[in-house]
């Protein structure tokens, strides 16, 4: 049993932390409860001295806002199609470095670089490569050149006028390349090619593409030092049973990594469920083709109503995907603990 100075000392080099966890942990937290049950809160408080009406209303008005479901929507499909797709392709990649020599510290390395990589750095590359490139305004009484001409509108002189796309993006070239056609992956124009529901799977493909990318260097390390971390004389013993490779895989890495499994799952969950910057980097602050915001999460719905001085429905909403995270967690964990071999 430990001695009562052991404990003192110990919770003395805990304090630093302790302080600053409850000071930019706790207090938020609480300061966004209460700032959620007033309604109209402005930081400088209420105009003319009146008081604030507490109550349920800034939730009410999440949840009615029109397009809430929506965010919802592109949040959970995110996760839905991001987290068992990168953890996959994580724990694929992982089992391919451990079995390679001298190259795979190499590789780790080069599989690591976008996790240290600005997200927003990295959006804006992605949006070049899947965009549309060279787009042109050009009457269209009087074209006779070449290129097809999208979004036809009506300027202030009353002149009709479209735009040429000159080139495209590396990824519709490649497309090109082998006989297709270029697929309108960012919709910088809604009209260009696609409308509705095709110009919103193209939108998706590319946020899934982007995310399962930038998401794989964190789960490849996990799963690595996992795998790292393994008795090899399972692997021996089983060679001498003639197992498989597939066999081996299912029956000796699966479980032995499920921690590390499970782990990168929750992770996983949590991180795609406050999805911004990504979207952002790509399709810019109206979150959506052509500024529709069609593509919002619901980071992103918070946001929007911080920069727009509501601060008590920002809150609220806060609480709301806190709850949701929260609620996805705990059945991961449920989950997991089933299925989860120590």
């Amino acid at each position: 049993m430990v001695d009562s100075k052991q404990q003192w000392k110990a919770w003395v080099y805990l304090l630093p932390a302790l302080i600053l966890l409850a000071v930019f942990t706790v207090y938020p937290i609480i300061n966004t409860v209460k700032i959620s049950l007033l309604e109209g809160y402005q930081p400088l408080g209420a105009v003319g001295g009146e008081q604030y009406a507490i109550g349920f209303a800034n939730f009410t008005k999440v949840i009615q806002y029109k397009d809430f479901l929506t965010c919802l929507k592109n949040t959970v499909l995110l996760c839905v199609l991001t987290v068992p797709l990168s953890c996959f392709l994580a724990l694929i990649v992982a089992v391919c470095l451990n079995s390679i020599g001298r190259l795979g510290k190499l590789l780790q390395t080069i599989y690591f670089l976008p996790y240290v990589t600005n997200s927003i750095a990295i959006g804006m590359v992605f949006a070049m490569m899947f965009n549309i490139v060279g787009l042109t305004s050009v009457e269209v009484q009087g074209y006779t050149g070449t290129f097809e001409i999208y979004n036809i509108y009506v300027d202030s002189n009353g002149v009709e006028r479209g735009y040429i796309a000159q080139s495209w993006g590396i990824v519709n070239n490649l497309i090109q390349a082998f006989g297709g056609d270029p697929i309108n992956w960012i919709n910088a124009f809604k009209n260009i090619n696609q409308e509705g529901a095709s110009t919103y799977v193209a939108n998706i493909t590319v946020m899934v593409i982007y995310i399962v990318w930038n998401a794989l260097p964190f789960k490849i390390l996990i799963l690595l030092g996992g795998l790292q971390g393994v008795n090899k004389q399972y692997y021996e013993a089983a060679k001498i049973d003639g197992a498989s490779r597939i066999r081996t895989f299912f029956r000796i890495t699966v479980p032995l990594l499920s921690p590390m499994i499970a782990y990168v799952v929750i992770t996983g969950f949590i991180g795609g469920f406050k999805e911004y910057s990504s979207i952002v980097g790509i399709f810019g602050e109206d979150m959506g083709p052509a500024g529709d915001g069609s593509l919002m999460t619901i980071v992103g719905y918070i946001y929007k109503q911080i920069s727009s001085n509501s601060y008590g429905v920002a809150s609220a909403a806060s609480l709301i995907l806190f709850g949701i995270i929260l609620a996805v967690t705990l059945v991961n964990l449920y989950v997991s603990s089933k299925n989860t071999h120590y």
